[in-house]
């Protein structure tokens, strides 16, 4: 008889291990296909049975937790989103048909708890096994939802970005993007369609596109970072190397002029000046001669060391960013030698050059960081149900763009923009501010894209806030976008 018994058991051991390897293997290793089987009910029911994660702030402000439902005599889980307005673009939306966008999408695994983490695995099939619900795992973000709603407010409902990340490691503390949406609209009846009637104040931008990492727009002078860490980094000018502007540039025959100044009539003319003083008064000839000696190449090589032509790694889906570089008939271009380029105007940020505000972020964090540049990421930490740490996020360098030598140079010349250029408006008492303004021709008269790209500290950065508001009447950077710049790094410095 206890032979009989030992058998019984053994059989039953053997086959509750098979039911477990078989469930971890749906739940985790084969998780994608069973995920792009939309039309898989099953898999569609047993997703709506998971207790998915909980999506905080920095903090512990809950921004997507979920609804308890009884039906059918099953217990089922629906999204809810908390501060359904602040940052719908990075969190993203589940919804009951599975669908996901985002870092739902991306973190997707943690969320439903079919992740590799073995402990929990077995947990979760174990509760499985007995009908008890799952727990996935919740994410602790760096974003700062009071931050992050600062920014929306100072976007002011005009269509642009704002990125705050912490210079020394990449943490992102804002990425707000404007127009937005309340993604509780997603599960609500026609809720998509009213989401893309939303445009924006420039009337065709899409509320459900991340502006942050996928809005491309000419960078305009913010770009003469790059330019001037190119003719400094490669030993061909130093700040103190001088120029004669006689308010253009003759490039091909033809006079590139500065822009135009708001107090004014007609382009500035500022005469003799050093390479210091044309980036201080972000002066285009000055640029533009520049980029004629030391070539639209030499410009692009240092453009990808800060990232461009590549996707910046980040915790949300690739396809929600893109990668920033010189665009033809809508598509990435990659010259192939010095005559497919316009030096000059490469230079001051025109051209064919588009830049997302992210990566004009990383330029500048790379500045602020001594020429070492800093992975940026949005997630802080992963915990399960229980409170146990699951993973956290260590910050990674991505490479050394520039010398520490040139960075500190550019610090300096950054600085003087704020104590007594263009970038004025984002001065702060009491705390040394760099930056660079940046007002982009759209092809419309009088319209500009407008920018700001700063840090603070500027004697110890720490905080680096880049801003892009599009399509703005006689918008300049200083007017418009720097003074949303000083409003972030108040609040980040505590003023």
């Amino acid at each position: 008889m206890n032979k009989q018994l030992l058998h019984v058991s053994v059989v039953a051991l053997v086959l509750l291990a098979v039911l477990i390897v078989s469930t971890t293997y749906w739940q985790t290793w084969a998780v994608g296909d069973l995920a792009d089987r939309q039309d898989n009910a099953i898999a569609l029911v047993a997703r709506l049975t998971v207790d998915r994660g909980k999506i905080l702030g920095a903090g512990g402000t809950v921004l997507a937790t979920n609804r308890r439902h009884r039906k059918h005599g099953l217990t089922i889980f629906t999204r809810r989103y908390t501060a359904a307005d602040i940052a719908p673009q990075v969190i993203g939306y589940s919804t009951t048909a599975g669908t996901t966008t985002g870092l739902e999408q991306s973190l997707d695994d943690y969320l439903t708890g079919a992740n590799t983490n073995l402990t929990n695995t077995f947990k979760d099939t174990l509760n499985k096994l007995g009908d008890q619900t799952v727990h996935g795992d919740n994410v602790i973000l760096t974003l700062r939802p009071a931050l992050q709603a600062l920014a929306l407010q100072q976007l002011a409902g005009r269509c642009g970005a704002v990125v705050a990340l912490n210079a020394k490691t990449g943490a992102i503390y804002a990425m707000a993007s404007s127009p937005t949406y309340n993604a509780n609209l997603i599960e609500q009846p026609n809720g998509f369609a009213k989401i893309g009637r939303i445009k924006g104040a420039c009337g065709d931008a899409s509320a459900l596109v991340n502006n942050a990492t996928a809005g491309l727009y000419p960078p305009g002078s913010t770009f003469k970072m790059v330019t001037a860490a190119a003719a400094l980094d490669s030993g061909a000018y130093t700040p103190s190397s001088t120029f004669f502007d006689p308010g253009y540039c003759v490039e091909y025959g033809q006079h590139v002029s500065n822009a135009g100044n708001p107090d004014q009539n007609g382009p500035e003319t500022y005469g003799n000046v050093t390479l210091a003083q044309g980036f201080e008064h972000s002066i285009n000839s000055v640029f533009c001669n520049v980029g004629k000696h030391i070539g639209g190449e030499e410009i692009l090589k240092y453009a990808k060391r800060f990232g461009f032509y590549s996707v910046p790694p980040l915790d949300t889906p690739p396809s929600a960013s893109l990668a920033s570089g010189l665009y033809k008939n809508g598509k990435l271009f990659d010259p192939k030698n010095e005559s497919q380029i316009d030096p000059g105007r490469l230079a001051f940020g025109q051209f064919s050059m588009l830049s997302t505000p992210l990566q004009m972020a990383m330029v500048g964090a790379t500045i602020a960081n001594g020429g070492e540049e800093a992975q940026p990421y949005l997630v802080d930490r992963i915990v399960a149900s229980d409170g146990s740490l699951v993973s956290r996020t260590t910050p990674h360098m991505l490479g050394r763009p520039i010398k520490p030598q040139t960075a500190a140079e550019l610090n300096q010349m950054m600085q003087l923009v704020v104590q007594g250029g263009t970038g004025t408006t984002a001065q702060i008492p009491g705390v040394l501010v760099a930056g660079k303004t940046g007002t982009a021709e759209t092809g419309v008269a009088g319209v500009y894209d407008a920018w700001f790209v700063c840090f603070a500290p500027a004697n110890n950065p720490r905080f680096v806030v880049a801003v892009q508001v599009e399509k703005q009447l006689n918008g300049f950077g200083a007017s418009v976008s720097a003074p949303i710049a000083k409003a972030i790094l108040e609040k980040l410095l505590g003023r």
